[in-house]
């Protein structure tokens, strides 16, 4: 993408949706929230758990596809070392990819390399996508460097292609 396309885009706030385990990565959303809220219309879900009150899952994917990614245009998943394991953000990737929106996976510190396959651990659904060339993967350092950085970021998610999507994985049914 070309810097005058970049800086064209300047006017834009666009919203973002931030997905990621409640437990242990909050501080990096806050983060995040903190030094790129004037340019972007953030929104997280303060735990879809306590938000929605239901066990129906086609429900609660309802809600965030309806209250959460509805009006955004790109889901940001923050992958620390549990996130792979957390129900709600398996279903906030599936609403993503059912509506089509950017998905940008960005590996925290806190996700080890794994000494077995010399890979980071990711959620599944995001996985395929990675390996689909839908979903664009990227470390916590490049991706938060500037303004700039995020903004391109969120610009090549969105021009992927949504014949890339694979979204037919088995909803992840609880949490591990």
């Amino acid at each position: 993408m070309t810097n005058a396309l970049l800086s064209g885009l300047g006017a834009i706030k666009r919203k973002v949706f931030v997905s990621y385990h409640h437990g242990n990565d909050r501080l990096y959303c806050d983060a995040f929230i903190q030094a790129f809220s004037n340019s972007y219309d953030v929104i997280h879900d303060n735990s879809v758990d306590r938000a929605v009150g239901s066990n129906n899952t086609e429900y609660v994917i309802r809600r965030i596809r309806e209250n959460c990614i509805t009006g955004s245009s790109c889901t940001i998943v923050l992958c620390g070392s549990q996130t792979p394991w957390r129900k709600f953000v398996d279903w906030e990737i599936k609403a993503t990819l059912d509506k089509q929106h950017g998905l940008i996976g960005v590996n925290l510190p806190t996700n080890p390399l794994s000494v077995y396959n010399n890979k980071y651990t990711v959620p599944d659904r995001l996985h395929d996508n990675i390996q689909s060339g839908f979903a664009v993967w990227v470390d916590w350092a490049s991706f938060t460097k500037n303004h700039q950085s995020v903004r391109q970021y969120i610009e090549i998610a969105n021009s992927k292609s949504a014949q890339l999507i694979n979204n037919s994985r088995a909803l992840r049914q609880r949490n591990g």
